[in-house]
């Protein structure tokens, strides 16, 4: 019986998977603890590497699986499913999404027709029902094609977070912290307490330029002040390498931001012209970073006008 069981889950995930046009990006599960695994995406620019360039993780408990965050494309999903079955044949329950950007959203469909309850942080309507998510997917639908395409659509979570809630599945405890609009209109990391590793979707950038958007990088700076890592093992960020050393991760974007918003500070303040601001600051400490060409002067751009939005 267990053996038809499995056989109906694994053909159930082929059937899925062989939907989607095949992605050929070097993409590795990685075992971070008892429980989490992770495959992390390539630093760059969201069209690079397939659309392959933010992290996803799974949780596997005795009672089924937990992903956090389902990839940049129903085609890179599909890949992660496969490594996922290649460690477990336990159904995925549920996908909890950090926060509603394309390159963590557009593998929701593939869980989505598994079954998967997937769930998300009060605030990602602002995105979901907004011109710029329709005007997005169409933009990917042809600078991700094949991998994105017109059978690629935006996934409504099945339930939306609204404070700090904590369950427990197959034994493993998990503690959703919800953040507001920091990074995006709505954040939410994932804490696996077994384990002591903490999945932080986007508000933590590891070994690149992080990139701030509409962010609102006050809150986001503020909440970076405030996290507590003192008893963690390990930190998955949404883009980047699995930190060992969660204050190092943390603090490497905080002081992105932090420098970023003193520049562009001081320039709204004097009235100073963004170019003449930016082309004075020094940026050295962050030029060696992937994806500091393609994102750095459009992220500080952002920041100064979200100051001078702030003065009224």
């Amino acid at each position: 019986m267990k053996f038809i069981v499995l056989l109906l889950i694994l053909s159930s995930s082929l059937l899925y998977a062989s939907e989607y046009a095949e992605s050929r990006v070097d993409m590795k599960l990685q075992r971070v603890s008892e429980h989490v695994y992770f495959v992390q995406g390539k630093a760059g620019i969201a069209t690079d590497n397939e659309g392959f360039i933010s992290n996803a993780a799974a949780v596997l408990t005795d009672e089924g699986v937990v992903v956090i965050d389902s990839l940049g494309s129903p085609s890179l999903a599909s890949k992660f499913l496969k490594l996922i079955r290649e460690v477990t044949d336990k159904p995925i329950v549920k996908v909890i999404v950090t926060h509603y950007h394309a390159d963590h959203i557009y593998g929701l469909q593939v869980f989505k027709q598994l079954g998967s309850e997937v769930i998300a942080p009060a605030g990602y309507h602002e995105y979901f029902d907004s011109p710029a998510s329709s005007n997005r997917l169409e933009e990917r639908r042809v600078s991700l094609f094949p991998w994105v395409d017109e059978k690629t659509h935006l996934v409504r979570p099945d339930r939306v977070i609204t404070a700090n809630e904590s369950f427990t599945l197959g034994g493993v405890e998990f503690a959703i912290q919800l953040f507001g609009a920091a990074h995006s209109d709505g954040d939410l990391a994932v804490l696996v307490k077994n384990d002591a590793v903490l999945i932080s979707g986007d508000i933590i950038f590891e070994g690149r330029v992080p990139f701030t958007g509409g962010a609102d990088t006050a809150h986001w700076l503020d909440l970076l002040k405030k996290l507590d890592t003192i008893n963690l093992n390990a930190l998955i960020p949404g883009h980047g390498g699995v930190a060992s050393d969660p204050n190092g991760a943390i603090k490497s974007t905080l002081n992105y931001l932090q420098k970023v918003r003193d520049v562009m500070s001081v320039a709204v303040e004097e009235m100073i012209p963004f170019k003449e601001a930016f082309e004075a600051a020094d940026w050295s400490e962050f030029s060696h970073l992937p994806a500091f060409e393609a994102t750095h002067r459009r992220n500080s751009y952002g920041v100064y006008l979200s100051l001078e939005a702030e003065q009224f």
